[in-house]
């Protein structure tokens, strides 16, 4: 890491990977040296550096509606933890972070949840700040499964009351 940053302030390859690593601008300030190695004089007197601003995001790989199949749709549904997750994003209209979900099993796993999810196309995942926020993809769905969401909801309902549980 240290590397990267290095070679970033001089201007190196780190740019491309700090363009991946971050939500918000990375200023990487390159100074210019002579050929001995020492900061070139005008530089320290002006105080000058060149300021590269580069702008990144944090993007998570989605299916395409295209992309999305019903055997990987079903798998994601057949997990309690996922279907917990599912019910409570389609009982809002909007979308919910990772960190609202109470769910009794580790960070690590919460995590697989939710790429699980997100891999089938059940979910969308979007960066908003340090948050990873979430929302059902059901319009999609619907689309390309008619009922279907609307089905598994209605059942997992009934099976929590039956149950007993939420």
């Amino acid at each position: 890491m240290r590397a990267r940053r290095a070679a970033a302030a001089r201007g190196g390859p780190a740019e491309s990977y700090d363009r991946h690593r971050s939500t918000v601008d990375v200023k990487l300030r390159r100074r210019s040296y002579n050929g001995a190695g020492s900061p070139d004089p005008d530089d320290r007197k002006s105080g000058a550096a060149d300021v590269t601003t580069v702008t990144s995001a944090r993007v998570l790989d989605h299916p395409g509606r295209d992309e999305i199949r019903l055997e990987n749709v079903l798998h994601a549904l057949a997990d309690p933890m996922r279907m917990k997750v599912v019910r409570e994003l389609a009982a809002v209209s909007e979308e919910l972070s990772c960190s609202h979900f109470d769910l009794p099993v580790t960070k690590s796993t919460t995590t697989h949840h939710f790429r699980v999810l997100r891999e089938s196309g059940v979910i969308r995942q979007v960066y908003r700040g340090t948050a990873k926020m979430n929302g059902l993809r059901r319009q999609e769905l619907d689309d390309l499964f008619p009922g279907l969401l609307d089905v598994v909801l209605a059942a997992a309902g009934h099976e929590a009351d039956r149950l007993g549980g939420a």
